[in-house]
């Protein structure tokens, strides 16, 4: 059984709560937000372009526009690798343990395993990682 609700974040961004129900025994828990906005990327690279084409116009030194160009890169792939993250699971089989899964946008995914007879009590403390709370 699927149960799929919406909440808003912090900021007002859509998120997509998925409950999976494989068994008595075993549960998912889906947590889901939009992709990275078009709008937003093309904003600050056009920000950080823009502030590099002023300093090229008054030291008239191309290194600033080729550096503004080859930093916004790296921004991008260092956040889209490290930061943005597109959905969180949680997996719960309560004879084995819980799964809990982190997958970003750039495509890489975190998983961390937590054997059942290590768990005493289960308290959820700030564990949406991609919503500031």
């Amino acid at each position: 059984m699927e149960d799929e609700r919406s909440f808003s974040d912090i900021c007002g961004g859509r998120l997509a709560l998925q409950r999976r129900y494989y068994s008595p025994s075993c549960r998912e828990f889906c947590l889901s937000c939009p992709r990275l906005s078009l709008r937003s990327l093309t904003a600050v690279t056009c920000t950080v372009w823009l502030a590099a084409y002023g300093l090229f116009t008054l030291c008239e030194n191309s290194m600033i526009l080729s550096a503004a160009i080859f930093i916004t890169l790296l921004g991008l792939l260092g956040y889209l690798h490290f930061v943005k993250i597109d959905q969180e699971t949680l997996l719960i089989i309560d004879s084995l343990g819980i799964q809990m899964t982190s997958s970003y946008a750039s495509g890489k995914e975190s998983t961390t395993f937590i054997e059942m007879g290590k768990v005493k009590d289960i308290v959820i403390n700030e564990a949406i990682y991609m919503v500031s709370i």
